[in-house]
């Protein structure tokens, strides 16, 4: 289910507040939420699945990128990493396909300096391809 983008970072499509415990039981320790409420019928709302996180002591982030990604969306992301780092866990990021919350997070990571190349090889090694935001990467 889950896509590694290096050793502390999973991506995924949607996830339900019954994953929640599953995520827990792997390392992870942070979830982000990349996706708007209502993006799709049927889809679980932000809310509920942070109810869930809260009850596993997991920490959580809405992160909602819907058309395009802004600087707050970049910062955010950014804490969020750095957050999961800092407390020695995995970060769990999801949205439709995986694919968006790969893009935050490389752009993300570059802020912090890891290379171009490294970004692009773990994006490309989950299936990924970073060319959407290319020009938002600084390394």
């Amino acid at each position: 289910m889950q896509k590694q983008l290096d050793e502390r970072t999973l991506v995924n499509g949607q996830i339900t507040a019954e994953d929640v415990e599953r995520l827990k039981a792997m390392g992870v320790t942070h979830i982000v939420n990349n996706r708007p409420d209502d993006e799709d019928e049927g889809q679980p709302p932000s809310d509920e699945i942070e109810a869930a996180a809260e009850a596993a002591g997991l920490a959580y982030r809405h992160i909602p990128i819907a058309r395009g990604m802004g600087p707050s969306d970049v910062e955010a992301m950014r804490e969020a990493i750095n957050e999961a780092e800092a407390a020695g866990g995995k970060l769990f990021a999801f949205c439709r396909s995986g694919n968006r919350s790969t893009l935050a997070w490389a752009v993300a990571k570059s802020e912090d300096g890891t290379p171009r190349e490294e970004l692009e090889r773990c994006a490309e090694s989950a299936g990924f391809s970073l060319a959407p935001v290319a020009h938002l990467i600084r390394t």
